[in-house]
């Protein structure tokens, strides 16, 4: 057996989708996003295949989140809004975060992008700076994530925001970066898009203003 503290070889083949066995696939539950039941069985790391097994896997659509920043003024543009999914939050259900929204069919990434900045901020963006896509929670979930920097000037931004057919309630706030980032650090920006957003924009928050 290999010793568990040595280093994994990264350099061998990596399994792929054809190293999955896929028995079946079972619709548990259709709404706004789908739940499925997926049946199947995997290769193992020391050979041969697992054992069948059951996994509930959350079928979502992809998403985009903006990180809205004004290097001339160093402010950033966040979004409070209520989130169902953080109803029994001990301090509030009320969430501060980048603007986000799903990707439709058909739609590019700077598209959605666009398009919430407008509904959720009423906001024009500049320059849009791809940071990183990613799986949120892979062991459960299928979306994956696109997070991005838009450049903007947050002059005369505020006020309440969204569609009143998707029931959208979305106050704009306009923070000093300094101001966002002890936000962060006392644990009041709680999500993965703002904190990965935000950790990013530390490391390039100079060289951003240096191009004013």
């Amino acid at each position: 057996m290999r010793d568990p503290r040595e280093i994994p070889d990264l350099a061998a083949a990596p399994f792929t989708r054809t190293d999955v066995e896929l028995v079946e696939r079972r619709c548990l539950h259709q709404g706004f996003f789908r739940l499925e039941a997926l049946h199947l069985r995997h290769r193992l790391f020391q050979g041969g295949w697992s054992k069948p097994m059951v996994r509930e896997v959350h079928q979502r659509h992809d998403a985009v989140g903006v990180l809205l920043y004004d290097p001339e003024r160093d402010a950033v543009v966040l979004v409070e809004q209520f989130r169902a999914g953080a109803i029994d939050d001990p301090e509030s259900p009320w969430k501060l975060e980048v603007v986000a929204g799903l990707v439709e069919r058909g739609e590019s990434v700077a598209d959605v992008a666009r398009r919430e900045c407008q509904e959720e901020a009423g906001c024009e963006v500049g320059e849009l700076i791809e940071l990183h896509t990613y799986y949120p929670s892979p062991g459960a979930c299928n979306e994956r994530v696109t997070l991005l920097c838009g450049l903007v000037d947050s002059r005369g931004l505020g006020g309440v925001h969204g569609l009143d057919e998707e029931h959208e309630d979305i106050r704009v706030h306009v923070l000093s970066f300094a101001r966002a980032w002890e936000l962060l650090q006392s644990g009041r920006l709680d999500n993965a898009m703002c904190l990965i957003a935000f950790h990013w924009l530390a490391g390039e928050r100079a060289s951003l203003r240096a191009r004013r």
